[in-house]
């Protein structure tokens, strides 16, 4: 997978999603260290803007998102990372937000 990591200043827009339920878990940021270490360990690592250093998911808590298959947009400069989220806290918090965010055209919220 050729990413454009130069189209985008080095990072590549990562969008999350529970690959059972579709569920989007969160967005995050990949240079092209951070996706070669997601293909390579098949768990997803981000780049931290704020911190400007690699951040695997999980690494201090244990909740670990396990990376079950990635694809990309026609432009080559966004991927979808489905996975498998590791963890109880982690997906309770994303059932909660989720839950409460959606938006459909029928309720117009």
């Amino acid at each position: 997978m050729n990413l454009d990591f130069a189209k985008t200043g080095g990072l590549v827009t990562a969008v999350i999603q529970d690959h059972l339920t579709g569920r989007v878990l969160m967005v995050g940021y990949m240079n092209q260290e951070a996706f070669q270490m997601t293909v390579e360990t098949g768990f997803a690592t981000f780049f931290s803007r704020s911190r400007q250093k690699l951040w695997l998911k999980g690494e201090s808590s244990g909740h670990r998102l396990v990376v079950k298959e990635i694809s990309t947009d026609c432009d080559l400069d966004a991927v979808l990372v489905k996975v498998e989220a590791k963890g109880r806290a982690f997906a309770m918090k994303a059932t909660r937000v989720a839950s409460s965010a959606a938006w459909t055209r029928e309720n117009g919220k």
